[in-house]
């Protein structure tokens, strides 16, 4: 069985990484270089980086800060934000992205997705789909989670991965900054409707969740942001929990868990 991965994301606004509670009230943490260079060291499996404004600003993620993010980093790494062309694409992968995340402009233009695949393969091409439950079940929602877009998550996840998307980095905005837990059920209902990992997002706050959403969600990997940033929870200790309850994850090596004691 493939290793689980633990991915810290870094939602960043003018400069800076962010954090609130269901996509809003956010608040400074930290500089997204430092934090970088941190997780790396920590044992993160991969990171991501997520410029949340350029959707709703109409304009392509920072490739300044994402190039200045790669340089200190030596784990896979994705960047996403108001991502709409291939030359958007060309250009963060240029800076130093592995993979790029693409969201609001593939709902609105679903063969965006198959473009992206045919010009740089399906394994650089994430599909972010944030979602929210409502009457009629979850919901795809665009712009940074401001516009409803009236597609089923299951049914758009599926189309994704039909028109090339490598992964689906999945996030509840219900749970998001929550810290009650992960969104297991539909993060299963996906997992199971999608050939491709799913990784799974918004509500992590204890190591019992990521151990619910590797054994019960079906999720691939697994990404958080505030119980990172905020000391909660240690890469290191996150990893030895999941390896003792049978989840396969990458070892921390000894260099990076004296990193960590540092």
């Amino acid at each position: 069985m493939p290793a689980k991965r633990i991915i810290p994301c870094l939602d960043v606004k003018e400069g800076r990484t962010v954090k609130g509670v269901h996509f809003t009230g956010l608040r400074d943490a930290g500089d997204p270089v430092e934090l970088g260079a941190r997780y790396a060291a920590q044992g993160a499996d991969e990171l991501v980086f997520l410029d949340i404004t350029a959707s709703i600003e109409n304009r392509p993620a920072f490739a300044r800060l994402v190039e200045e993010t790669a340089s200190v980093l030596n784990i896979p790494f994705t960047a996403g934000g108001g991502i709409s062309s291939c030359r958007h694409v060309e250009t963060l992968l240029r800076s130093g992205a592995d993979k790029i995340t693409v969201n609001t402009a593939a709902v609105l233009n679903p063969a965006l997705i198959s473009r992206l695949a045919a010009a740089f393969g399906s394994q650089c091409i994430v599909v972010a789909v944030d979602i929210r439950r409502g009457e009629s079940g979850w919901e795809v929602w665009t712009h940074g989670g401001r516009c409803p877009s009236g597609r089923g998550a299951v049914d758009w996840a599926a189309e994704a991965a039909d028109r090339g998307a490598g992964e689906i980095l999945l996030t509840s905005m219900d749970h998001d900054g929550t810290t009650n837990g992960f969104a297991a059920g539909i993060t299963r209902l996906i997992a199971d409707a999608v050939p491709v990992p799913v990784i799974a997002s918004g509500g992590a706050g204890r190591i019992s969740h990521f151990i619910d959403v590797f054994q019960q969600g079906g999720a691939e990997a697994a990404l958080a942001a505030s119980v990172f940033h905020y000391g909660t929870i240690g890469i290191p200790e996150l990893k030895e929990r999941l390896a003792a309850n049978g989840i396969p994850v990458r070892p921390v090596s000894e260099e990076r868990r004296e990193n960590e004691a540092d």
